[in-house]
């Protein structure tokens, strides 16, 4: 058996689930799942001892059974446990198979009578396991919010009654998908919570979703250009935090980037690109490969990057995060007095745009202005909800001030 580590239960319980409900049907999402969890329970206490040649199969067994139990244990539902047992008996004793049943899992929860808050939610619920707290961290919301999103939105897909997954096409609820497998980039790279910083176990599983997205729909440049930010994402990852703090690009050690991930990223690229319909994902891919492909900050093609900063403006109007980013690759072109009233005009438009304290803060330290550098850091601190942003944010404030006891606030996660 391969190891029985989380990012291996995050990989199983979708399929197993999956699985489950084309069975029993989507109207069986709650005892499915429920079912699905004491398998997982079961296994957690059997396998130490006694680990299953196939883990998914060994799942899927233990949850069918755990349905079957708990219908035949509910007396209103006999009569339909009845008529669906005769229906179902070939599934029952068929063998699992062995397709990923994930991209299945994907479109359910992307099922188009949901809202994208809560595709959103049910996808980091049911398909990347997350538990409501951390869902509420990712998503700035509290718990009992998260849980009862959950729940209308378990309550709509019964409604509807459509059959398990029923999408209509192979594109159909593709943009909700990608929108989904991007948030899990996000919150994975940049964790709300702060601890961990990054979440190498929701980062992996992503790259696992994406690349089922990208196997079937090879040719679309949307996909591809996703898998190939996740992959120039992911290869980064060892370098971004060292001994509890937040590194920047600029300062990375890129001989710990993961090279096969880069590769495999620039071959994507290099394929996709020539004649390709610019797009979100791919414009984001494109910027992370230039970045991949430079020996450093000062060889960085600066230029080619604010110009597709630019593009992404215009393919993704009144999002501030791009603005900021833009305005960040522009003041390495045009320079920092640039960017700085760049900046002035952004905080006018979205003056609670994340990490416009830090670029302000960092563009001033380079004009030499440390006494506004340092108030702007120490705003930047304040704001920060990663503890290895936190401290690396921090450690910036002490450079300008000399400060070695500065601390600008004390460290601490999500408010």
């Amino acid at each position: 058996m391969a190891t029985t580590g989380e990012d291996q239960w995050r990989a199983l319980a979708p399929q197993v689930l999956a699985r489950l409900l084309r069975a029993y049907g989507s109207d069986q999402l709650d005892a499915c799942e429920d079912a699905v969890q004491e398998a997982m329970a079961e296994a957690y206490v059997a396998w130490p001892a006694k680990p299953p040649t196939d883990p998914l199969a060994w799942l899927v067994t233990v949850a069918r059974r755990r349905y079957v139990d708990h219908v035949r244990s509910d007396v209103r539902r006999r009569a339909r446990e009845t008529r669906e047992s005769a229906l179902l008996s070939p599934l029952l004793d068929a063998a699992p198979g062995k397709e990923d049943d994930s991209l299945e899992m994907l479109q359910l929860c992307c099922h188009p009578t949901l809202t994208p808050s809560a595709q959103i939610t049910l996808t980091l619920r049911a398909v990347a396991g997350l538990t409501t707290q951390q869902i509420g961290a990712a998503m700035l919301l509290p718990e009992a919010t998260v849980a009862q999103r959950i729940t209308r939105a378990k309550r709509r897909i019964v409604n509807a009654g459509n059959a398990f997954p029923s999408p209509d096409s192979p594109d159909d609820r593709l943009d909700p998908v990608l929108s989904v497998l991007y948030l899990m980039l996000t919150e994975a790279h940049h964790t709300a919570t702060g601890q961990p910083a990054y979440d190498v176990d929701l980062g992996d599983e992503a790259v696992r979703l994406t690349r089922l997205v990208h196997r079937a729909h090879p040719r679309d440049s949307e996909v591809t250009g996703l898998l190939a930010l996740m992959l120039l994402t992911i290869a980064r990852r060892d370098a971004r935090i060292s001994e509890g703090e937040l590194v920047p690009l600029a300062d990375q050690d890129r001989s710990l980037w993961r090279r096969d991930f880069v590769t495999e990223a620039l071959a994507l690229l290099e394929a996709t690109v020539p004649g390709a319909t610019p797009g979100p994902y791919l414009l984001q891919a494109c910027i992370a490969a230039i970045h991949a492909s430079a020996a450093d900050t000062d060889t960085t093609d600066w230029r080619e990057i604010a110009a597709l900063y630019r593009a992404l403006e215009q393919v993704s109007p009144d999002n501030p995060a791009v603005r900021l980013n833009r305005i960040a690759a522009e003041a390495m072109v045009l320079g920092n007095a640039h960017g700085l009233r760049e900046l002035d005009r952004l905080e006018a438009d979205h003056p609670e745009v994340p990490r416009l304290s830090s670029v302000r803060a960092h563009l001033l330290q380079r004009v030499g202005d440390r006494e506004a550098a340092a108030a702007a850091y120490r705003r930047a601190i304040e704001q920060a909800t990663n503890i290895a942003e936190q401290r690396q944010l921090t450690h910036r404030l002490r450079e300008v001030t000399g400060n070695d006891a500065d601390t600008g606030c004390p460290l601490s996660g999500r408010p």
